[in-house]
């Protein structure tokens, strides 16, 4: 370890206790030691994805957060409303480490020769507890930064690039030719449509608000259709007969949405049936659900056959379902089109002593187009 390094660095941590309260603060703890095939990275930029949300602040009722404790070592607490501790028995009362992936600097590395490659190296990191000024992570889990990248720019190399990436991974592997995505103005939805339009991969897109379609159309999309409008069933109907989409990622999760997609999949597929079949078509429609955006139960009516799924989705089994070799490919790509398919914009960066201020969590604990958040933990 080297002298220039601190011994010890903060860590933002989440912890919900057995009566019912939230409690985030910044725990002081040594600085780790690498291991043969680890490096310590001083963390310059962690982003807030919609999945970290979930660990740092749970169920919590926003309305009930306080902050106590003094600017250096902030304590914010919350209630938790009781009918969901169940679900967290695993949690509870345990000081969880937040954060899924960020980017910075190479600062110690442990003896084998890929950790050593790596020192003094920039490069983005993909693991829990990158909320910290300093994080200890395997060689394997590193993508070195390009030169004339910063640690804002790799700061989010992981999570949304490579969704997007399996995603259309996903669509090939299983003979599909065209996707829908939903919550599709988000980051990542706004990633994805660059991706397919690079790919030349037909893309419906299906929003909530007219300037979310408004948003996309003026990124290239061609295929946006608006949920809450009165035509969405016939609009989205054309539009999957345009594209002979058969696979969908969902982010909302709960009510009609997914089984909407099924039926209008059926529908799209029929115009074209040269024979009836009471089971429907025997073209298999697929929607993956990948988030929850909607926590209410999923609502639809069987009118879509008999060829069909519904299940779910999440990027760290599809990783280990396709192996290294495939990752190493999809890593790479995202490395070379990390300033232009995979690029992200902040609309904030905060340290973390801010992270931890009421009217900053207000903010980015309700995702909103356009805006995302950027932790530096080695800002002041």
């Amino acid at each position: 370890m080297s002298n220039q390094i601190p011994t010890t660095g903060l860590q933002l941590r989440s912890q919900i206790t057995r009566t019912g309260q939230l409690e985030l603060s910044l725990v002081e703890g040594p600085v780790p030691s690498p291991g043969p095939e680890e490096v310590v990275i001083r963390v310059d930029a962690a982003p807030i994805n919609p999945s970290d949300l979930g660990l740092l602040l749970g169920p919590a009722v926003l309305s009930t957060i306080k902050v106590t404790g003094t600017a250096e070592r902030p304590v914010v607490t919350a209630t938790v409303p009781e009918k969901a501790l169940r679900s967290l028995a695993a949690r509870l009362d345990r000081m969880m480490p937040v954060g899924i992936e960020g980017a910075g600097l190479v600062v110690a590395a442990g003896s084998s020769p890929a950790a050593q490659a790596l020192l003094n190296r920039k490069v983005a990191a993909m693991g829990e507890a990158m909320y910290s000024q300093y994080r200890c992570v395997p060689v394997q889990q590193c993508v070195v930064l390009p030169e004339d990248t910063t640690a804002l720019d790799g700061a989010s190399a992981f999570v949304n690039p490579l969704t997007a990436l399996g995603m259309l991974e996903t669509m090939r592997r299983e003979g599909h030719s065209a996707l829908v995505h939903t919550a599709a103005a988000s980051s990542l939805g706004q990633m994805l449509n660059r991706l397919c339009q690079a790919d030349g991969v037909k893309l419906v897109n299906i929003v909530r608000k007219p300037e979310q379609e408004k948003l996309l159309r003026e990124q290239g999309a061609v295929y946006v259709c608006n949920s809450n409008a009165p035509n969405f069933v016939d609009d989205l109907t054309e539009a999957l007969s345009a594209t002979g989409a058969t696979i969908a990622f969902d982010a909302i999760g709960g009510g009609r949405l997914a089984g909407n997609i099924l039926s209008c999949m059926e529908l799209a597929i029929k115009r074209t049936a040269k024979e009836y079949s009471r089971y429907g078509s025997a073209t298999h429609k697929q929607v993956y659900v990948y988030g929850m955006l909607d926590p209410s139960p999923i609502e639809f009516v069987r009118n879509f056959g008999m060829a069909w799924s519904m299940g779910g989705w999440l990027l760290m089994p599809f990783m280990q379902t396709v192996g290294p070799e495939v990752m190493h490919r999809l890593k790479d790509r995202v490395r070379r089109e990390l300033k232009t398919t995979f690029a992200t914009h902040y609309s904030r960066h905060v340290s973390l002593f801010e992270a931890l201020q009421a009217d900053v969590i207000a903010k980015y604990a309700v995702p909103v187009t356009g805006e995302k958040f950027l932790i530096m933990p080695n800002v002041s």
